[in-house]
């Protein structure tokens, strides 16, 4: 892991500078691959409702729907299962949001792009590709940022030894127990030279 330094940012792009740069709009491919899942959900849920009425009637889906959302806030298992999930959905927005925030982007005005966001024991593992101008220094300067952004407890920072552009961010939103309370980048990675495969207690 990266050590956090005390500074809020050191980047060869002064940071009075970098705040008169305006963030670059996604155009519309990038703006569906973001919110590809929100779309998806949408589309298939209205996809879903539409057949169901035109089959067994509206009462009927109402029905259904209430007796499977009440199935999912009852269930534990369900519940967790859907929260995770939820999650992996918000998290990737709430990480562009901290990288606006933070002064994360290049000079022309790109943030990272996220690549992939998974569910872990301690919250969610979001994996990143820096665009040239933007480094994971900026990530480790900024985590306050990205932690608040999240609405997590913290945000630990990876780096691939091997390519630099490739970022792992670790938003820590739950301990495990033997989780240590320092993530001041005490914690060493595994020897591959990834993040540290931390045992999923559950969520």
């Amino acid at each position: 892991m990266i050590p956090a330094p005390h500074r809020y940012r050191d980047s060869r792009v002064p940071t009075d500078l970098r705040r008169l740069l305006s963030v670059a709009p996604p155009n519309l491919i990038v703006a569906a691959w973001r919110w590809r899942y929100e779309i998806a959900l949408m589309s298939g849920l209205a996809a879903g409702l539409t057949a169901a009425i035109s089959s067994f009637g509206a009462v009927p889906t109402i029905i259904a729907m209430i007796i499977v959302a009440l199935a999912i806030l009852c269930w534990p298992p369900a519940r967790r299962f859907a929260t995770d999930r939820a999650w992996c959905i918000i998290t990737p927005h709430r990480v562009r949001v901290g990288c606006v925030e933070g002064l994360i982007y290049s000079s022309r005005g790109k943030i990272p792009i996220i690549l992939w966001t998974s569910h872990q024991a301690f919250g969610e593992r979001v994996s990143l590709y820096c665009r040239a101008g933007t480094t994971a220094d900026d990530f480790v300067s900024a985590r306050t940022v990205l932690a608040t952004a999240c609405w997590a407890q913290d945000v630990a920072v990876f780096v691939d030894p091997r390519y630099t552009q490739l970022v792992i961010l670790d938003v820590i939103r739950r301990r495990p127990d033997d989780l240590p309370e320092e993530l001041e980048g005490n914690r060493a990675p595994d020897p591959t030279g990834g993040p540290p495969a931390w045992p999923d207690h559950g969520t």
